[in-house]
Formats: structure tokens, C-alpha cells, sequence
């Protein structure tokens, strides 16, 4: 019988798929893992994202609460109102300043020496005090401008009537003696936005209303969406 060098009579076929099923296997075995590792990361960002929101939702609604019951029987007399995003409006124009100046009205300083100083105190509590971002003050006018040329002049000049606005009141809150205690923890949140036109009043019947529009917004942002956004950033990494 002639021996031929190349046959291996004792290794069969099926040898060679050991080693290939094994291999596919572990492949397998290795993408499940990759899988259920990706899964785990998801359920356990989702999880710190619900109690962010959820504790996002608690401190809102106290601060509410506590809004509205501190200065609850002041805003028929302020011509203001407090609205469940937090914003404090107010919204007699006559009160806050004559028609196209930035100059505030005796007034409305009046009203800001008794408002500000208990906003701050309640915005200020430990309870809220490290969750507060951002307070903003938001000047917004109408889109109307007497002897503008066209609407983006219109637009463009309520633009900078807004932002004077807003600076003015800010300097002024900013420097009342019963808020000095607070002016390095307000320094680093207060902040003045002058927004023109672009976010009108409407009437039921959806045309501007045009003196409600001309208003003095304070407005409170927490740090849940930097928070919410910094779990995202560190999941993708």
C-alpha cells in the first residue's frame, strides 16, 4: 500500500470545525457581554436621569408653593402674576417705565424694594440655594415702534430698549442694601435679557396683545438640565 505524505488518516473533516465553531462561540459569548454591559449603562443613566427629574419636579412645585404664598396678596397691587414655570411677570407698563425709556419708574422701584429682597431670601434657602442656575431678569416689549421703517427696525430697536431695561433693573436690585449679604451668591446667577418682540402676549383669538407684551419677567432656571446633560456626557464616554 503507497503512502502518500499529504493524507493524514488520523485527523477527519469534522477536525476542522472545532477550532471555527468554537470561535463563533466566543464571538458570541463576547457580543452578548458587550450587549448586556451597553444595557446595564442605559438602565442605570435612565435611572439617575428619573431621579433627577423627579427630584427636578418636587423642588419646582415647593418653590411654587412658596412663591405664591410669599407674595400671593402683594401681586393684584403690583400688577404681576407668578406662573408655574416659575416666572414672577410683571405687566403694567405704566408701573415699570414711560414709553421708550429705560429709566424705571418710581413706582416700580417701590415695588422691587419689597419684592426683591424676599425673593432672594426664598430662593437663597438651603433648601433651594445650590439647585438655583440661573436668575433671570427678561425684558420683552411689543413689536410695535413709532416711526420705525420697517418691522426688523421695529424689531432691532425694541431689541435694545429691552436689554437697557433689563441692565437698569438689574443694577438696581442688584445694589439695594437689603440684598448685600447675598450679592456674591447673586452675582454668579443674576443675569439681564433683553428679548424684544420675540415673545409676544397673545389674546384668545391669537393677535399680540400689545400692552401685555411690554412686562418685566423674573424667571428662576435650576441646574436639573446641566445635571441631566453631564450624565449623558460621561455615559458616552
Amino acid at each position: 500500500m503507497d503512502f502518500n505524505p499529504l493524507e493524514r488518516p488520523d485527523h477527519s473533516p469534522e477536525d476542522h470545525w472545532i477550532p471555527l465553531s468554537d470561535l463563533m462561540t466566543g464571538l458570541m459569548m463576547f457580543f452578548m457581554l458587550i450587549a448586556l454591559t451597553y444595557m446595564i449603562k442605559v438602565e442605570t443613566v435612565d435611572s439617575r436621569i428619573r431621579k433627577i427629574a423627579v427630584r427636578y419636579d418636587e423642588l419646582h412645585v415647593d418653590l411654587y408653593r412658596d412663591l405664591k404664598k410669599e407674595f400671593g396678596p402683594d401681586l393684584p397691587r403690583w400688577g404681576a402674576e407668578i406662573h408655574k414655570d416659575l416666572s414672577v411677570r410683571f405687566r403694567e407698563p405704566d408701573i415699570l417705565f414711560d414709553t421708550g425709556s429705560d429709566t424705571l419708574k418710581p413706582r416700580f422701584k417701590a415695588i422691587l424694594d419689597n419684592f426683591f429682597p424676599r425673593y432672594v431670601r426664598i430662593l437663597s434657602k438651603s433648601k433651594y440655594r445650590d439647585s438655583v442656575r440661573e436668575i433671570r431678569i427678561e425684558g420683552h416689549t411689543s413689536s410695535f415702534w413709532k416711526g420705525a421703517t420697517s418691522r426688523d427696525d421695529a424689531y432691532f430697536r425694541n431689541m435694545a430698549l429691552s436689554q437697557a431695561r433689563t441692565r437698569t433693573t438689574l443694577e438696581y436690585v442688584l445694589t439695594l442694601p437689603d440684598v448685600h449679604k447675598s450679592e456674591g451668591w447673586l452675582k454668579n446667577r443674576l443675569t439681564a435679557n433683553g428679548l424684544s418682540s420675540s415673545h409676544p402676549v397673545l389674546t384668545r383669538k391669537g393677535q399680540e396683545d400689545r400692552s401685555g407684551s411690554q412686562r418685566v419677567e423674573f424667571r428662576v432656571r435650576t441646574d436639573a438640565e446641566a445635571r441631566i446633560a453631564s450624565i449623558i456626557e460621561a455615559a458616552k464616554e
